[in-house]
């Protein structure tokens, strides 16, 4: 589905993203994993189109996302829930939704898909006409990936999710992520918490200093000695 070749993208004078190439296949969860200042963001950003890209590819099925504005790329069916959830404090949990479908035109399959957003996410129902800025960071994450599903995205990237929450809640959002998959939406998941983002991906990328050191399945790389010291918190 998504298919990134040779990508540099700079800021200023420092080199983000080096020659970064990977894929992520339909209907597959893919992470990429590194720590603080690795490139994560960066590549997300770059995807989204909200960070020129030096050169390299980013291609989307057969098209050519490179260039192309922020809305164009999401009307192609890619939708970010960015790292810190920026929601709209000031408008409700209602509001925040309809603004991720504010490039539809099909009212009735807006509906229906609010009502996929409240299968997922209760508590969202519940606090529908609540301002985003008197919901817990739990509940606001919550509204970030609901904004995003909204634009009925078939690849729906997710930066951070766990961030900032507690244990209870970071294993409550992994399951949302593999139910979201389960209704065939293709996922690329960036994540510093490299033990819960690889047991349910596919497949995993290491970036470090803006360059992918290793790749595999999720499971051979829970198991590989480097991440394990690197990333798991786990000596040799």
């Amino acid at each position: 589905m998504l298919t990134i070749t040779d990508l540099n993208v700079h800021y200023g004078g420092i080199h983000a993203l080096r020659g970064i190439s990977l894929k992520v296949p339909e209907k597959r969860i893919v992470t990429l994993v590194g720590a603080n200042g690795a490139g994560k963001s960066s590549l997300l950003r770059a995807i989204s189109g909200l960070v020129p890209a030096t050169s390299g590819s980013i291609r989307f099925g057969e098209k050519e996302l490179l260039g192309k504005p922020s809305h164009e790329i999401v009307k192609e069916g890619i939708a970010i829930a960015p790292e810190g959830r920026k929601v709209f404090i000031n408008l409700s949990v209602y509001e925040n939704l309809l603004m991720g479908a504010y490039q539809r035109m099909d009212r009735d399959g807006v509906e229906k898909d609010l009502g996929h957003v409240f299968e997922i996410f209760p508590r969202l129902k519940e606090r529908l006409h609540q301002k985003a800025a008197t919901l817990s960071g739990g509940e606001q994450q919550m509204l970030a990936v609901g904004r995003a599903l909204m634009s009925r995205p078939k690849l729906l990237m997710l930066d951070e999710p766990s961030l900032g929450l507690a244990p209870l809640l970071i294993r409550a959002v992994f399951r949302v992520i593999e139910k979201i998959h389960d209704t065939g939406t293709t996922i690329l998941l960036i994540e510093q918490n490299a033990r819960a983002a690889l047991q349910i991906a596919d497949y995993g990328y290491v970036i470090e200093t803006g360059v992918i050191v290793l790749d595999g399945k999720g499971t051979d790389l829970i198991e590989d000695e480097r991440v394990k010291k690197a990333y798991l918190g786990e000596s040799i």
